[in-house]
């Protein structure tokens, strides 16, 4: 076997932002687009991502920090950003520093806002099921959105809920949680004038235009990933992100010899075995030992023996062409075979978002094109 030759990264997630233009391109054909790039833009990347959908026609930006919010002005991000999560009083002045807008549903979080140059911009969320954030009691959200409203040092800028179950199709909460925000919705509209109303996650965007109201929040959809657990193709999404690495060593197992911690996989017939210098450090989980695939030479072959913090072993087949240097696919496509995080989070029994965003600081991220 020849070696192959070339520069050769361990562990490399290419984030191809084209793909995350396209997908906001695709989203933003309705309502108007928030794009959702909080947790580092879910593992992609914030900053070039949120650029990326204002390039696709994203007109907002949401986050769940107030340090999320200040880290995209830092990097020079225009435009509206809206920090979904709970605050502190030292917390939302750092917000209302950036620009941001805040989510309010109480008269204690009002009060703790910070009264100066830079006039607090507030959406008050209505908590219609999902029962984390919001109030439950559509009176107190209207009192609440009053207050906001009559105050000179405040402005009133949105309505919100969030949906539990956008997800799974058939389901009975959606439909009551789109009816009673749209009744609550419409009351605010007709003591406020013209506020951004706005519920959809990704899910709730591809299921059901009742759900776009003004505006939609996508975040796993706007990076190609399929809020359904699905194909992303089956919505004309593409996923953005593949993660490579490359062989590292080839090495012929004879029956009985074992490759990893704890023996937990032993040859049953003469093989081949190649090392991928990527783990659990890396964040592929070590719940993936004996329980994936990955591609090399655009073939699929199973990642035997436990995933370690920095190595994987692959089993190759009694014959294999397979050199040290030759390019190893974790997520995405080579030749005629792909591996999409919906099949990882399959194995791992979860979800996409969790694939994505667990790959750790380690791995480099480049930005194509």
């Amino acid at each position: 076997m020849t070696p192959a030759t070339g520069p050769f990264e361990r562990a490399a997630a290419r984030v191809n932002l084209d793909a995350v233009r396209s997908n906001c391109a695709r989203l933003s054909e309705g309502p108007a687009l928030c794009a959702v790039v909080k947790a580092d833009g879910y593992g992609h990347g914030a900053k070039e991502c949120a650029l990326a959908a204002q390039d696709g026609g994203a007109t907002w930006l949401a986050v769940a920090t107030a340090r999320e919010a200040a880290g995209l002005r830092a990097d020079g991000l225009e435009g509206p950003i809206l920090v979904m999560g709970a605050l502190t009083a030292e917390e939302a002045e750092v917000a209302v520093g950036a620009g941001a807008d805040v989510v309010a549903w109480s008269s204690e979080f009002l009060a703790g806002l910070p009264r100066g140059a830079a006039q607090p911009r507030v959406h008050v969320k209505l908590d219609t099921g999902m029962g984390r954030l919001g109030t439950k009691d559509s009176a107190e959200a209207s009192r609440v959105a009053g207050e906001v409203a009559s105050d000179d040092a405040l402005e009133l800028v949105g309505l919100m809920t969030h949906f539990a179950t956008a997800d799974e199709l058939g389901d009975d909460l959606f439909p009551r949680q789109i009816e009673s925000f749209t009744e609550w919705a419409h009351q605010m509209r007709a003591l406020h004038g013209e506020l951004v109303v706005h519920a959809a996650n990704s899910a709730a965007t591809l299921r059901d235009a009742a759900a776009h109201f003004d505006m939609v929040r996508c975040g796993v959809a706007i990076y190609g990933l399929d809020p359904f657990q699905r194909d992303p193709g089956e919505h004309g999404l593409e996923p953005a992100l593949s993660l490579k690495s490359y062989v590292a060593r080839v090495a012929r197992f004879e029956p009985g010899e074992s490759a990893g911690y704890g023996r937990r996989w032993t040859a049953a017939e003469p093989t081949w075995v190649a090392t991928v210098p990527i783990g659990y450090g890396d964040g592929w989980r070590r719940a993936l030992s004996n329980n994936c695939d990955l591609l090399i030479g655009g073939r699929r072959h199973a990642l035997v023996g436990t995933v370690s913090m920095d190595n994987v072993t692959v089993e190759l087949g009694p014959e294999t062409d397979v050199c040290t240097g030759d390019q190893v696919v974790l997520l995405g496509a080579q030749g005629e075979e792909r591996i999409l995080a919906e099949e990882v989070a399959e194995r791992l029994d979860t979800i996409n978002y969790e694939v994505v965003c667990g790959l750790s600081s380690r791995v480099q991220r480049r930005y194509e094109p």
